[in-house]
């Protein structure tokens, strides 16, 4: 079941300046008082966009024809109001795990290394979503939930559906001694806790929303 963006719940909660990955090219929404960030200098900016504006550059970002966009608008939120309307919004949540040694709890799948998510089931909220995904995934119950780091939204098609994922992401501290335990009906091949010295090597192999949750937990 899809859970829509356009609840107020989830619309309060989200930070001023979003970015939206399709096919890892970034699309940033801010405010167009905000100065535009210094690594995407060269994107090009439309300022309130309209509909057919918003699906020609949508389309483009998706097809590799354009690198990265801006949208700017007064209000950030209601502009990514009017952008999720292009989109069938599935809302998801999931955990950046660590254990006592420090290490991060890291997964390979479909190619890439990943972090465990999966979409919020009807009357669930995030925070047991997020632990309920993580212990489905790896394997892992002794997991305790510690804080929220940040939310991020990456584009994917789905049968006949352009499927916007907003996800959220917590904080997580493992404590126990079970093994972990890739599910893999979920394609999941391999699971390892990784060093943080070594997390830059991963992250190679990873997506740029994935990395956006690193550089939140600042890591």
């Amino acid at each position: 079941m899809f859970n829509q963006i356009t609840d107020p719940h989830y619309i309060c909660g989200m930070q001023a300046n979003i970015t939206i990955y399709l096919n890892e090219r970034p699309l940033l929404l801010c405010s167009d008082q905000e100065p535009i960030p210094a690594h995407l200098a060269a994107a090009k900016v439309y300022t309130n966009p309209d509909t057919e504006k918003m699906e020609s550059v949508l389309r483009k970002l998706e097809d590799g024809k354009k690198e990265t966009a801006i949208f700017t608008a007064p209000d950030v939120k209601q502009l990514f109001k009017k952008v999720s309307l292009h989109f069938t919004t599935l809302v998801a949540a999931g955990g950046l795990v660590t254990n006592p040694a420090g290490e991060v709890l890291m997964m390979f799948r479909r190619g890439k290394w990943d972090l465990p998510k999966g979409k919020q089931d009807p009357g669930e909220n995030l925070e047991t979503c997020a632990l309920r995904e993580v212990a489905e995934e790896t394997g892992l119950h002794t997991v305790a939930l510690e804080h929220k780091i940040t939310e991020t939204f990456h584009y994917y098609p789905m049968k006949n559906k352009k499927v916007l994922k907003h996800t959220h992401w917590y904080r997580m501290q493992f404590t126990g001694t079970e093994l972990t335990v890739p599910q893999i009906e979920e394609d999941i091949q391999d699971l390892q806790w990784v060093k943080p010295e070594n997390v830059a090597k991963y992250l190679k192999f990873s997506y740029e929303n994935i990395r956006e949750v690193f550089r939140a937990a600042n890591m």
